[in-house]
């Protein structure tokens, strides 16, 4: 199965680190965000890397090369920084069948091969990663509506009231061909960009999305303090 990887954002939150180099290549405990992306998406056996990249991508293309662990890469641009949505439409073209999607500023420890296996099941169109944060961090993330079968029925970014535990969109899912066409239907937000939560939210509308929580931990690094608490855990 392919992998995308999003991987094209300025990382402005972590200056004066990305003030030269993609938030990607940022490191943590030794190895750059990106590095542990791959690591995490080859023992899933991912047969191929689709990496979108944009601000300093040339970097990052210049860091890896053509593969990683043998894994072949293949990149594309995403020109301009219109959201998670835009990005991943802009693999669209490279990606056939269904495939994993993997935030490229996420470190993940924790086994998600049950996330593939569940996605493989009849009536499952695709599967994400969730996890339970306090009321403080899902202020600024995307909280999940799940019902008792694990089915996700919405999705709402950065709320204003979120209970306490919440339940939010984790860095790493598997999708399939469909969450392209959610991604064309979205439209621009308040803040200029095309949000993968919407896209999210059109796709279950239609289709069938199943929520999972997995054991062990994950870290969207955003800022110098999701950086060291990534660092911490990793040692």
């Amino acid at each position: 199965m392919q992998a995308v990887v999003l991987a094209a954002g300025k990382g402005t939150r972590l200056r004066p680190l990305t003030d030269e180099k993609p938030k990607a290549l940022v490191e943590v405990a030794g190895a750059p965000i990106l590095t542990r992306c791959f690591g995490t998406l080859v023992e899933l056996d991912a047969d191929e890397l689709v990496v979108v990249i944009g601000y300093e991508g040339e970097k990052i293309r210049e860091y890896y090369g053509e593969s990683f662990a043998s894994v072949p890469i293949t990149y594309v641009w995403q020109d301009e920084q219109l959201g998670m949505a835009h990005a991943l439409r802009q693999a669209e073209p490279r990606v056939e069948g269904d495939f994993m999607c993997m935030d490229g500023d996420c470190v993940i420890q924790s086994d998600l091969r049950p996330l593939l296996e569940r996605q493989r099941e009849d009536a499952v169109d695709a599967v994400q990663q969730v996890e339970f944060v306090s009321t403080e961090e899902a202020r600024v993330k995307a909280i999940c509506d799940v019902n008792e079968g694990g089915e996700l029925l919405g999705i709402e970014k950065e709320p204003d009231d979120p209970p306490n535990p919440s339940l939010v969109a984790a860095g790493f899912a598997v999708y399939s061909q469909a969450m392209f066409d959610a991604c064309a239907d979205t439209e621009l937000s308040s803040r200029g960009e095309y949000e993968l939560a919407e896209a999210i939210q059109r796709f279950v509308d239609e289709r069938t999305m199943r929520a999972m929580t997995t054991d062990g931990w994950s870290v969207n690094i955003n800022t110098p303090e999701e950086r060291e608490m990534a660092e911490q855990r990793l040692r």
